[in-house]
């Protein structure tokens, strides 16, 4: 039986960066098995996209929300993405 593979791009708001914010997501990403890339950007967010199967990718989202201990999330935009990942990685900002 084939899983079904789900990729989700997300813009996460808030007090995000300077809080382990991109490793802790790594983090739960490689204990979900789900993978993709996340980084800072300019505008203080962090970008990412997530692919693995769907209730892992979903449980991702859902940590997204909330982050490491000294994140404030405002909030996660929640968009189809697109690609072909390997493994997780944490990019540098742009």
């Amino acid at each position: 039986m084939n899983v079904a593979v789900k990729t989700l791009h997300l813009v996460v708001h808030g007090r995000v960066q300077g809080v382990w914010y991109r490793d802790s997501m790594r983090r739960e990403a490689e204990m979900l098995g789900v993978s993709g890339w996340v980084r800072n950007c300019s505008n203080d967010t962090v970008e990412a996209m997530v692919q693995g199967e769907a209730a892992a990718v979903d449980a991702l989202v859902s940590w997204a929300h909330r982050g490491p201990q000294l994140a404030q999330v405002a909030r996660v935009e929640v968009e189809a993405g697109s690609g072909d990942y390997v493994g997780f990685e944490v990019r540098g900002a742009i």
